[in-house]
């Protein structure tokens, strides 16, 4: 079992590092791309969360039961970066 464990970590590492790497290159590359290291610090919870989590739910349920929570799961965090990076609904973690 905790070869399991280690091999789920370490997929939504990679995962968590794969996505983290576009906007670092957008920093690299673009002037318009101004991402602060605490930018990179939430952005990374948020990436290894929602990876850990589908992983977490792709292996727990079986197929046909795993993709609405899935989808669920990948909505919520659409709500949250929105609402992070323009303040979609005005809340105090807006970014505007």
């Amino acid at each position: 079992m905790p070869a399991k464990r280690f091999s789920l970590f370490r997929t939504a590492l990679g995962t968590t590092a794969v996505l983290l790497a576009i906007p670092l290159v957008g920093n690299l590359v673009s002037a318009e791309v101004h991402w602060s290291a605490v930018d990179f610090f939430i952005a990374g919870c948020l990436f290894l969360s929602v990876s850990a989590g589908v992983l977490t739910i792709w292996r727990s349920f079986p197929q046909r039961k795993s993709i609405p929570w899935i989808i669920l799961l990948l909505l919520v965090f659409l709500v949250i970066w929105m609402e992070m990076s323009v303040g979609l609904f005005g809340s105090p973690i807006a970014g505007s």
